[in-house]
């Protein structure tokens, strides 16, 4: 069964919208565990515009289902990482200032400095894994990083599914593909939501975990968070 890690970045964008703690992302992130969640997910940036370093702080001691930290390499980020040392640290190539996630990696041109990230991450214990396209050459290169899993970008995907969802699909089976026969782990994440989730899971070979955050909250407005925790979660099963 692929698991389902929930993004609460967010709700960390609402609270930061009006000051003081509400919502409490701490204990939001506490309920979605307990309604059917089997990870959650934060990226702090470094203008921590929605996630703090103080939330992932505060988070590490009491998840009790998979806490995986995503986010850019940087000395900053490391030294948090290794602080609170999470289940699984997703490496994105971002920039400062980026809206959100618009690419996997470069792992030919930036192999060196993942290898040296990498290496530190998994001497402490923690997975690694990092964000790529579906470009069955840089999947190569990705594997020679160490990396225990890619993250496949998952918005080519989305865009194109309503329009033709067995072309649409058809780069991230043979992404899939490639990465077991590099003994790499699968997950997916970004534009993933309750039309497409159970497609590209029933393609998409060797899926572990998908990474689920703006559809999902804008979904829990709908439907409320527990309930729509659990739609999802039917989706993958």
């Amino acid at each position: 069964m692929t698991r389902l890690s929930v993004n609460i970045n967010k709700l960390a964008t609402l609270r930061n919208a009006r000051g003081g703690n509400n919502p409490d992302v701490v204990q939001w992130a506490l309920d979605i565990e307990r309604w059917g969640a089997q990870g959650i997910t934060v990226h702090p940036r470094p203008d921590e515009r929605h996630i703090r370093r103080s939330d992932v702080r505060a988070l590490a001691p009491l998840l009790t289902t998979e806490f995986n930290i995503e986010g850019y390499p940087s000395a900053d980020f490391t030294a948090l990482v290794l602080e609170v040392r999470p289940a699984q640290v997703t490496l994105v190539p971002d920039p400062p200032g980026v809206l959100t996630s618009n690419a996997g990696w470069d792992a030919r041109t930036h192999k060196a400095l993942l290898q040296e990230v990498i290496t530190r991450y998994k001497a402490a214990g923690i997975r690694t894994s990092i964000f790529m396209g579906t470009d069955l050459e840089q999947i190569g290169h990705a594997a020679d990083t160490g990396t225990d899993r890619i993250e496949l970008y998952t918005e080519p995907y989305a865009a194109q599914y309503h329009a033709d969802r067995d072309q649409a699909v058809a780069p991230f089976v043979a992404a899939g593909e490639r990465a077991a026969s590099l003994g790499l782990g699968l997950n997916a994440g970004h534009d993933l939501d309750l039309h497409n989730l159970r497609f590209f899971q029933q393609n998409v070979p060797h899926l572990l975990e998908v990474s689920i955050g703006h559809a999902l909250v804008c979904d829990a407005l709908r439907f409320g968070m527990e309930n729509t925790v659990q739609l999802y979660r039917r989706e993958l099963r």
